[in-house]
């Protein structure tokens, strides 16, 4: 099978996915708006520390055959990220959409075996705009198996993905052939862990949740160098605060993140491509 006509068939999938999602109606849903901020962010090819005011949008559904997932960041960086021409800080704008049709929603029986409870079809996107020098314009479509445990609460995924990127440069330096600002990478394969687990400490109400992606190699990057494999990994704890306060669950979450990246986009041997921030967190249920 050729690379076009398979992600020809991974984006009817995903149009078939949405299709599934408008026409059923949701069983059970949890949206909020978040924040996080950090000081220790990094850019590849800068070595400066940089400050982070992160605005969030998130929202998880489930309805008669599977789960959707949807995560706006909006990210502002201070003066050591600045915008293209100017000494402000840049703003970046990042979208992911994941959709799951589930085994046994489908089949009226789950498909389980030793911890897996169930397993999934996964499909979704990437988008992100970035108004810095570089210019990224992240496109990314992804395509897996998804297994799904069996926790006593909350939720543990693993996935297999097959990912397409597209992407864009708006450095001079960035000399591909034809058109100089776009790069159609390799097709690549991303591991992904995601998890949201609530437990309580003793008589605090709290929750442990996250996500790791592990990104293979993807070719040659903007300059004609070869990626490495990507490791990111975003973790937070959170305390139930609305719960303690004035005795509403799951409505106003306060707690501590930290973000790992390590070979940040594919990019080694240069400045600013790992990174280790700690994040102070804040999620209002809705």
């Amino acid at each position: 099978m050729t690379k076009v006509k398979a992600w020809k068939i991974a984006s009817l999938s995903l149009a078939s996915c949405l299709v599934a999602t408008g026409v059923n109606a949701a069983t059970w849903s949890d949206t909020f708006i978040g924040y996080r901020y950090g000081t220790q962010f990094k850019e590849p090819g800068n070595d400066k520390a940089i400050d982070n005011h992160i605005l969030q949008l998130s929202h998880a559904s489930g309805y008669a055959y599977g789960s959707n997932f949807f995560n706006l960041d909006y990210r502002q960086s201070d003066r050591n990220d600045p915008i293209h021409g100017s000494d402000a800080g840049a703003a970046n704008m990042y979208l992911v959409y994941r959709h799951q049709l589930h085994y046994g929603k489908l089949f009226g029986e789950p498909l389980s075996f030793g911890p897996v409870r169930d397993v999934a079809l996964t499909a979704g996107f990437d988008l992100s705009h970035k108004n810095s020098s570089f210019a990224s314009r992240k496109r990314q479509l992804l395509l897996g198996p998804t297994l799904k445990f069996d926790v006593p609460r909350g939720f543990v995924d693993l996935s297999l993905l097959l990912s397409r990127e597209w992407n864009h440069c708006g450095l001079d330096a960035c000399g591909f052939e034809g058109n100089r600002n776009k790069i159609t990478f390799d097709n690549y394969y991303q591991i992904s862990l995601a998890w949201g687990l609530p437990f309580s400490a003793g008589a605090l109400p709290m929750k442990f949740q996250g996500f790791f992606n592990y990104n293979g190699e993807k070719g040659k990057d903007y300059f004609g160098v070869e990626t490495k494999p990507e490791r990111l990994s975003r973790t937070s704890l959170m305390l139930d605060v609305g719960q303690l306060a004035w005795g509403s669950p799951n409505n106003l979450w306060a707690g501590v993140g930290y973000e790992h990246w390590r070979n940040k986009f594919g990019n080694h041997d240069k400045p600013g491509v790992d990174v280790d921030a700690l994040t102070f967190n804040l999620e209002w249920h809705f």
